[in-house]
């Protein structure tokens, strides 16, 4: 399978073999249950505090028997954890305490910070779902289900551009080149690529601090890091080199089909890749 390289003004240069990954099977299966496994790792472990609603001095299990010191005998009172606030002779004014049916008391069941959220996934699966989910960006038809504005668009894929790309300082020179070559490509997808769609979010959500809705934009695959990568992100261009390439990028949500630049120098990087090659 062939791609051909374009230069910074979007003219095609030469053409250059693919590696064998951008001919998997798209596994869509696949990539969501990596997809979840992936950010379950993610997930900070939370819980109460170990000691809360237990820092009270309150004795044990309150017990009914005669003639023995600090019981209930003939008070028809439940056997709870009681904190005693005086006592007159062998009578008690006492409270329930440390119970989780008492005010004050423990939760009964509480989240612990102890508890494993992480999913686990075959590593086989795992290096199946990034195969799958590169080559969805090399198909067209499941990038084209991904952003409804393209259905229909015949667009060339998978987009290789020059790695001369990496060495641009101005992000509104990145801007610029990522405009033109897209736009000979199909012109609305200029508006997905670069964020330009925001939309008010219908719904409680805007209450939320979720006011906005926007959709992932282009994504940027190089072997090394560009020097305006910081900027990138203003524009909503997400940027990775090919050593840190996941699922987040290739396949937000789960969904595979991100519309992806890859540089000329990350192809050639993969084909040297054990499981990308």
């Amino acid at each position: 399978m062939k791609a051909q390289v374009l230069s910074l003004d979007g003219m095609k240069e030469k053409e250059i073999e693919l590696p064998k990954c951008f001919e998997e099977e798209v596994r869509k299966d696949i990539i969501k249950k990596a997809f979840e496994s992936e950010i379950s790792t993610l997930r900070t472990p939370y819980g109460s505090f170990e000691f809360a609603g237990k820092l009270v001095s309150a004795s044990g299990k309150i017990k009914h028997r005669r003639r023995k010191w600090k019981t209930a005998y003939g008070k028809g009172i439940s056997r709870v954890p009681r904190k005693i606030f005086s006592r007159r002779g062998t009578q008690f004014r006492w409270a329930g305490a440390f119970a989780s049916g008492t005010v004050g008391g423990r939760e009964a069941h509480p989240p612990k910070p102890s508890k494993d959220w992480s999913r686990k996934i075959n590593k086989k699966e795992r290096i199946k779902a990034i195969r799958s989910a590169i080559a969805a960006t090399g198909d067209a038809s499941n990038v084209a289900s991904r952003y409804k504005t393209i259905k229909g668009k015949s667009l060339n894929l998978p987009i290789v551009i020059d790695s001369k790309i990496n060495e641009i300082k101005k992000t509104k020179e990145i801007k610029e080149i990522i405009s033109s070559i897209l736009n000979k490509i199909s012109s609305s997808v200029i508006d997905i690529a670069l964020r330009e769609n925001k939309k008010v979010r219908a719904g409680k959500g805007k209450n939320r601090n979720r006011k906005y809705k926007i959709s992932k934009g282009v994504l940027i695959v190089s072997s090394k890091e560009i020097k305006s990568g910081e900027g990138l992100s203003g524009l909503g261009v997400d940027f990775v080199t090919i050593n840190k390439l996941n699922l987040r990028y290739l396949a937000p949500s789960g969904v595979p089909g991100r519309l992806t630049i890859y540089t000329e120098d990350a192809i050639n990087e993969m084909k040297n890749m054990e499981k990308l090659k």
